[in-house]
């Protein structure tokens, strides 16, 4: 039996869905049999964790503070073994910027973007309107506006700008929203978000019951669903990432993938979608968070540790 503590909460525009995600890692915890110690990660982190002293850190947090790689270099600091990402491949995937350039570097196609900066000036969106704006270093869509002409880029920019001071302005892909879920680098399959409603797969969709759609595994034809898996693998690979990872495509024309991102503390609330995928490759829930403890470690080397 482990001591676990579960950090859930935190401090980033998405502190709702990590409660709930926390509490669903915390109820499996303790169906275990393992020793659960809930700790909403505020900035008196370190001190409960200090007090607490865990044998392992099972991290529940989304957004800044959580999945940037902020929390990971805390744990490396205090010895704690943890679950996911370690910090470099945390912040690279967290930060769109250099994520999207990390995948054209090698190859994997995303969507044609650029950067803007509080008081800069308007810019031209790469293939024009309609275009997609959003905060380069937040999840769960948070802050992102779908922007039909330029009389709304401003105002887009700026509810952008209320979560990053960096934004990307990208060409907006109409397709098929596929994501492909992996445990430890290896794919457990696929799953398509049909959108009741709305234009995109906006925060609204992620978390309202009823507003998506869940096609899992997705339908695609068996070329193309190779390609993602193998695109997904080469994402992860080229991030470094470890433990449960979900990579978010859009499809266009029913071939072409286009990759957005990949999560590196994907949610697992009752409406999550990699819980929904493992389940269809025979994980159930306490499997799932079970392989991630297991799998909890520091990532970088001690000094004298022969690593």
């Amino acid at each position: 039996m482990a001591r676990v503590a579960v950090l859930l909460g935190g401090m980033s525009a998405e502190r709702e869905v990590s409660l709930v995600t926390g509490e669903a890692f915390a109820m499996a915890v303790e169906r275990l049999g393992h020793e659960c110690i809930r700790i909403d990660a505020g900035a008196d982190v370190a001190s409960r964790l200090t007090a607490t002293k865990p044998d392992v850190a099972l991290i529940g947090l989304h957004g800044k503070f959580g999945e940037d790689g902020a929390i990971q270099g805390l744990l490396e600091l205090m010895g704690i073994p943890y679950t996911g990402s370690g910090v470099l491949a945390s912040a690279a995937a967290m930060d769109k910027v250099m994520s999207k350039l990390l995948f054209e570097r090698v190859g994997i196609p995303t969507a044609p973007f650029v950067v803007h900066r509080r008081a800069e000036a308007e810019p031209t969106p790469p293939g024009g309107y309609p275009c997609i704006v959003k905060p380069a270093s937040e999840g769960s869509s948070v802050g992102v506006s779908l922007v039909h002409g330029p009389d709304e880029l401003g105002a887009a920019l700026e509810h952008a700008h209320r979560f990053d001071p960096v934004v990307l302005v990208e060409r907006y892909v109409k397709g098929r929203e596929i994501q492909v879920a992996l445990l430890d680098g290896v794919v457990l399959g696929t799953l398509e978000i049909v959108c009741e409603g709305h234009e995109f797969y906006d925060y609204q969709s992620k978390y309202t019951a009823g507003l998506a759609r869940h096609l899992c595994p997705a339908p695609l034809a068996d070329d193309v669903r190779m390609r993602l898996e193998a695109l997904s693998r080469r994402a992860n690979d080229v991030l470094g990432c470890e433990g449960a990872t979900r990579a978010e495509f859009l499809l266009e024309n029913d071939r072409e993938p286009w990759m957005l991102e990949i999560n590196t503390l994907p949610g697992m609330t009752p409406t999550s979608l990699v819980p929904e995928i493992a389940a269809k490759a025979g994980i159930g829930f306490d499997e799932l968070v079970g392989r991630l403890i297991a799998g909890a470690r520091l990532k970088i080397p001690r000094l004298g540790s022969g690593a």
